[in-house]
């Protein structure tokens, strides 16, 4: 096939090879997709178990497990496959999220994209449509799943370890790098919530980690409130800041300001304010998303008060809480990003997310 026919396939079958299609696109669809299943259904166990209402727990669960499917037609719905192969992802999505653990977002994104773009390829090219595109689309994005998504996952959890590895330095130092990292790894495509539940993070690195995530999601969401008003406010401050990874592809510089906000209020919560996650570890990576990393915070004070280690939830503790999950980052944020906006390097539009 020379050149010119491979050009003339590719723009047949609405195979765009771009940096915009798979690094913006999909994943913009992407975190819609986690925040779909994953994220909403944390906020629902997290309010089932809060009041003892079992059907959340059991509601939340359901949508938790699907968090692998919900992805990958999410970004084979931004590649515009067509719907059988839109289908055909939902097998392809669920191997890539389990065998990449920690990971596996981002092993659902590499994977669901060469996956839904093979599909399309065969798709409605032979009389057996219905047996060769799902044949394809499935088989190639599970095999492709068994080869990689475990080492997509392992480096996920390499992360993991740099964190814990700097867990064991002073409370200072700590909480700069896991405040920054964790926070990081919440708007990146893998899963903050799972690196701090494999890990087991909790106590004050879990505190840290809270005031990172808190950071990057109440950052994104007030310094971008010119572009997004009160749903972008909502959707970030309570969903999730990956809803800005398409934006952050695009001009990297808009990521410094909640990202300089999370080395502040990491040592703040570790120095001054002695935060501690003594939650579920899961609530650390949560941050604001559905206030699961605040109930995890006070959960973890009733668990200090019964166990006898704590006297009482203090004034200073929800003093605390505020300080770090709320008012400081978004002081922050704001007032960097103002600085940045005059400074030309962030653009009007730059944070606007997709509608």
């Amino acid at each position: 096939m020379s050149d010119t026919q491979q050009k003339g396939f590719l723009e047949r079958k609405n195979i765009v090879i771009s940096a915009r299609r798979y690094g913006i696109d999909a994943m913009s669809a992407m975190a819609q997709g986690l925040f779909a299943s994953l994220l909403i259904g944390t906020i629902v166990s997290t309010l089932g178990e809060q009041t003892g209402i079992s059907i959340l727990e059991e509601i939340g669960g359901y949508a938790k497990s699907m968090a692998g499917p919900a992805m990958a037609v999410a970004i084979g719905y931004a590649l515009q496959a067509p719907a059988l192969v839109l289908f055909s992802l939902l097998a392809v999505g669920s191997a890539a999220n389990t065998l990449g653990g920690a990971g596996g977002p981002l092993a659902v994104l590499f994977v669901a994209i060469v996956a839904a773009e093979l599909g399309k390829a065969v798709s409605k090219e032979t009389k057996i449509d219905i047996l060769l595109t799902p044949f394809v689309t499935v088989g190639a994005g599970v095999l492709l799943s068994v080869w990689c998504a475990p080492a997509v996952g392992k480096a996920a959890s390499a992360l993991g370890y740099v964190i814990m590895w700097a867990t064991e330095l002073q409370p200072f130092w700590m909480g700069i790098l896991v405040s920054v990292l964790v926070g990081m790894a919440l708007t990146l495509p893998i899963s903050s919530a799972a690196i701090c539940a494999a890990l087991g993070l909790t106590g004050l690195a879990g505190g840290a980690a809270v005031a990172g995530c808190c950071a990057q999601m109440v950052g994104f969401a007030v310094m971008s409130y010119r572009e997004n008003r009160v749903g972008g406010l909502l959707s970030q401050g309570l969903g999730t800041s990956m809803l800005q990874i398409g934006n952050i592809v695009k001009n990297p510089l808009i990521w410094i300001p909640p990202t300089v906000a999370s080395a502040i209020t990491g040592p703040v919560a570790t120095c001054i304010f002695d935060l501690r996650m003594n939650g579920s570890p899961i609530a650390s990576g949560m941050g604001t998303c559905g206030l699961v990393g605040q109930i995890g915070v006070y959960t973890g004070w009733l668990s200090d008060i019964a166990a006898g280690t704590k006297d009482a939830i203090t004034a200073m503790d929800w003093v605390g809480l505020a300080m770090i999950c709320f008012i400081l980052p978004a002081v922050l944020s704001v007032v960097l990003c103002e600085m940045m906006r005059k400074a030309g390097w962030i653009r009007p539009g730059d944070l606007k997310l997709e509608d």
